[in-house]
């Protein structure tokens, strides 16, 4: 490819990554040159929007931040509150956040696992493509998102921004009743999730393997949802109120969206991070269905991320079905809050797309002076453009460029971004 070539490929509308983006590469003698992953949507100011709000607006407003993952923006801003507000969870309590939070994981996993990522890997554009070769798959995946969001809803009062979930614990207990449905549901439905595992293993993936460093909450008695240190591969084992210690974020020219780095380098969150990070705390059945996909964990693959999310997959159906099973209604879902104080807090809990971090600051009557909020996607946007730089280097810069415009979005798939709910499009430029 001549260095004086210029090449412009434009995907008017690319509706399989949650926001707006561009990809600019300028390539030199063969190589890449300089790489932007460039996020152009206005900020949203969410941080700002909370200050001077009282505590307890908080779970509502936060779960506006995204349709796809509320609980975990409502589960690491009630964390934080929680502990300036001196709550701690009871067990009934932090059960039911655990089982709100395998439907967040089993409805956000299928989605992006048969809608978003399966057409790249089976040779589709769209998943209304696919769903006319492959509807079994489609249909697989809506029905699987489907029972998640029926988890989120008997907790949160609706799927979609849920309102159920209060610092303190939840409004109100499920009944018996509505806990026994759904665990038929689940339990029917359990097959299924064990195919899903040797079928997302099966499917065309790309031998890429790279370096990353991978970071993740972890716990010592359980996989990861809700609580923990800050682990990565690289040895960081730190509480989470030490996060701004190790942690940068930081804002780059060429995007809205912020960057982060660990001690200065890119790091990897995300359901791949979390299996290489915490695979000795899966339970049996879990090993044993990836044992039958002879896929090796830890794995540097980032193309294993589909198969990593298909085991969390079964892993959430698992641990639901386990709660549901021994599900006794309580009279006190929630703790109340008896008396306000000044203070800072801090939250961190495993959103399906990786280590979502929060710092909250109240004055004495309980109102919001300060906030910082962390996602995953915008900890990821340098691996991300680290990826790609290795990647497209990797697949060869000769490459027709049609093809290599659809292997920069596989793999910026990879990762599942979710930029933000808004109308979708990646442009890809050539230099």
């Amino acid at each position: 490819m001549s260095e004086q070539r210029e090449i412009a490929i434009n995907v008017p509308v690319l509706a399989r990554v949650e926001g707006e983006g561009a990809l600019d590469l300028s390539l030199k003698a063969g190589e890449i040159s300089d790489l932007k992953l460039r996020i152009f949507e206005p900020p949203r100011y969410f941080e700002k929007f909370a200050e001077g709000r009282d505590y307890f607006e908080m779970p509502d407003l936060v779960a506006r931040i995204c349709g796809i993952c509320p609980v975990a923006y409502q589960m690491s801003a009630v964390h934080a509150l929680e502990s300036i507000l001196n709550i701690e969870a009871t067990p009934w309590i932090r059960t039911m956040r655990r089982l709100l939070y395998c439907g967040e994981w089993i409805e956000s996993h299928n989605l992006h696992i048969h809608l978003l990522a399966a057409p790249d890997f089976l040779g589709y554009g769209s998943a209304p493509e696919l769903a006319k070769d492959h509807p079994e798959v489609v249909k697989r995946g809506v029905y699987l998102q489907e029972l998640g969001n029926q988890i989120i809803k008997m907790l949160g009062g609706r799927s979609v921004h849920p309102v159920g979930a209060r610092v303190g614990g939840f409004h109100q207990a499920p009944t018996v009743k509505q806990a026994k449905a759904l665990l038929e549901k689940l339990e029917a439905a359990l097959p299924q999730v064990e195919q899903l595992v040797e079928w997302a293993a099966s499917l065309n993936l790309p031998d890429n393997p790279q370096q990353f460093n991978c970071v993740s909450v972890k716990h010592p008695d359980e996989y990861p949802m809700n609580e923990g240190n800050i682990v990565s591969s690289e040895g960081l084992d730190i509480p989470i109120s030490e996060y701004n210690h190790h942690f940068r974020e930081f804002h780059v020219p060429h995007s809205t969206a912020l960057h982060s780095l660990l001690n200065d380098k890119p790091y990897l969150l995300g359901p791949l991070a979390r299996v290489n990070l915490n695979f000795d705390l899966l339970p049996e059945p879990v090993k044993a269905t990836l044992a039958k996909t002879k896929i090796q964990f830890p794995s540097n693959n980032m193309f294993h991320s589909i198969v990593a999310r298909a085991a969390e997959v079964h892993y959430a159906f698992l641990e639901a079905i386990r709660i549901l099973r021994d599900y006794t209604p309580t009279d006190t879902p929630f703790i109340p809050v008896d008396k306000t104080q000044a203070g800072t807090g801090f939250g961190c809990t495993e959103a399906p797309r990786g280590m979502l971090w929060h710092q909250w600051a109240l004055d004495e009557q309980g109102r919001v002076t300060a906030t910082q909020i962390v996602p995953p996607t915008s900890q990821n946007q340098a691996q991300i453009e680290q990826d790609l730089r290795f990647s497209l280097q990797q697949k060869g810069l000769d490459t027709e460029p049609d093809e290599l415009r659809l292997y920069a979005e596989t793999v910026i798939r990879n990762y599942d971004p979710c930029i933000s709910c808004a109308t979708h499009f990646l442009k890809l430029t050539i230099k």
